[in-house]
């Protein structure tokens, strides 16, 4: 595991305990999410904090500009401590760090739902609800089109696959017809 990962989970947990002891996990995440995706579509703004001749002071202040008064305060703190210490290029790793321990602490947990083709809402929400009775957590689901599928649908929950594609299927009999062939 590289340092930066340590480091990360690190201030994600601080970070997680202290929005726990305001009991505002849930705004925090949100915050996080809006400066990450702010970094990440502004590049003027993602250039500048980036570059390595420009300082930390001047840093702060334009982070202290553009974040103030639109997140908390220990959200806007974090960051401008993340480029203090030289570490503003893991503030994405921290909220995708952040996001895991605030789902494992409210039971919830996030998923991709790949399929060949958009799914209705209620069909979003009964992938929902199959994945929650089959973990045990509530699930916040998210269709992604894969036109690559034949048919059925694969489901990402953190880091296991549930292939339930008709391309799955066909492989998985494949491999189960190869391994009575030479048995």
């Amino acid at each position: 595991m590289s340092s930066d990962t340590l480091v990360g989970k690190r201030y994600a947990k601080a970070l997680f305990e202290v929005a726990r002891e305001q009991d505002v996990i849930i705004e925090v995440e949100k915050e996080l999410k809006s400066i990450v995706q702010f970094i990440e579509v502004d590049k003027d703004f993602n250039k500048f904090i980036s570059h390595p001749n420009i300082g930390v002071d001047k840093k702060k202040e334009v982070i202290s500009n553009a974040f103030e008064g639109k997140v908390s305060e220990i959200v806007l703190h974090t960051v401008q401590l993340l480029f203090e210490r030289g570490r503003g290029s893991i503030l994405a790793a921290i909220y995708e760090y952040y996001v895991g321990v605030a789902n494992e602490f409210l039971g919830q947990a996030d998923a991709v739902v790949y399929t060949p083709s958009k799914l209705s809402e209620d069909e979003l929400k009964e992938v929902e609800d199959r994945f929650g009775k089959l973990t045990g957590k509530q699930i916040n689901a998210s269709n992604e089109i894969d036109p690559g599928l034949l048919g059925g649908l694969k489901v990402r929950i953190g880091d296991r696959l549930y292939d339930g594609s008709l391309s799955g299927k066909l492989a998985a009999l494949e491999q189960e017809l190869n391994s009575k062939q030479y048995s």
